[in-house]
């Protein structure tokens, strides 16, 4: 692939995820207490790694999300991504090995 190709590629994808990132909302419940509280990062490491069932029943039940709202941030969104990369890093780790 030459490098005037590469670049275009380039300049697009970074264009889409601008695009993109305009859609972005920033989450105006942090911080504040739901029916249990605000959830912290023991509540994120636990939503992430039940982040694939809660989807699937997400897309039949509207009482049920994939995401605590009432969190307490930045703790619980990194404790929400470990739960989500352990869960999909062993399986993408097991495809690997096949």
């Amino acid at each position: 692939m030459n490098w005037k190709k590469t670049i275009s590629i380039l300049l697009l994808c970074l264009l889409l995820a601008f695009l993109v990132s305009g859609c972005a909302q920033s989450n105006q419940e942090i911080g504040t207490a739901g029916s249990s509280g605000v959830a912290g990062f023991w509540a994120g490491l636990w939503h992430g790694l039940i982040l694939p069932v809660a989807f699937v029943i997400s897309l039949f039940n509207d009482s049920v999300g994939i995401y605590e709202i009432h969190n307490s941030g930045n703790w619980y969104n990194f404790g929400f991504m470990l739960g989500t990369w352990f869960v999909f890093g062993s399986i993408l780790a097991s495809k690997k090995r096949k």
